[in-house]
Formats: C-alpha cells, sequence, structure tokens
C-alpha cells in the first residue's frame, strides 16, 4: 500500500492580537478640560463605587488637585476624603528627546 503523500501546509502564523488597555472605570485621568466635568465625573463614581483615583500629569497636576478639593469641600458636604496620594516621575519619548514627566494620583473616598 502506497501512502498518498499530503501536499505541505505552510505554518500556522500566530494571530496579532491588539491588546487593548482599558482603565479601571474609578479611574480618571485629568486633561484639559473644565473642572466642573471631571469633578461631577468623580461624583458620579464615587456614588457607585465608593472610590476614585484622579491620575494626572505635567502642568495638569494642579488642576487634579483642584478637582480633589471641589469634591472633598464643595460638592461632597464632608461626605468624602482623601484617602491616599502618590506622586510621581515618568520618562516620555524615546532616544534623544527623553525627559522626566511628574505624576500625581490622589485617591477619593468616602469617609
Amino acid at each position: 500500500m502506497a501512502e498518498e503523500a499530503k501536499p505541505a501546509q505552510p505554518e500556522e502564523q500566530p494571530e496579532e492580537v491588539a491588546v487593548k488597555k482599558t482603565a479601571p472605570p474609578n479611574h480618571i485621568y485629568i486633561g484639559k478640560k473644565p473642572l466642573m466635568t471631571y469633578a461631577m465625573s468623580a461624583l458620579i463614581q464615587l456614588a457607585q463605587s465608593g472610590e476614585v483615583v484622579l491620575k494626572a500629569r505635567g502642568m495638569v497636576i494642579s488642576r487634579a488637585v483642584d478637582v480633589s478639593q471641589i469634591i472633598v469641600k464643595r460638592l461632597g458636604q464632608g461626605a468624602y476624603e482623601i484617602k491616599d496620594v502618590k506622586i510621581d516621575t515618568e520618562q516620555v519619548g524615546s532616544g534623544d528627546t527623553v525627559r522626566n514627566v511628574s505624576t500625581i494620583e490622589i485617591v477619593v473616598g468616602r469617609k
């Protein structure tokens, strides 16, 4: 009995899967929108999860601090407090254009 020759199958290439990075739902990245936009978004998240993390880097760090203070002192009516603050530095860019950028994370939660 002669065995049939099977045609050579090309090696299967693994499919490239695009990894989509998603932030946790209680993280809010502060940018250049108006302060109250971030403050209201944070209040909605606080009502749902009880804790929110405000993240910012560079020139908008002061905006993140402002948003946290609006939540705690004005809109929260004493129901929320700042739980934790983390500051750090990230290296941004590549090659000759690497520079350091300051970052901040402010955790606001229920008392």
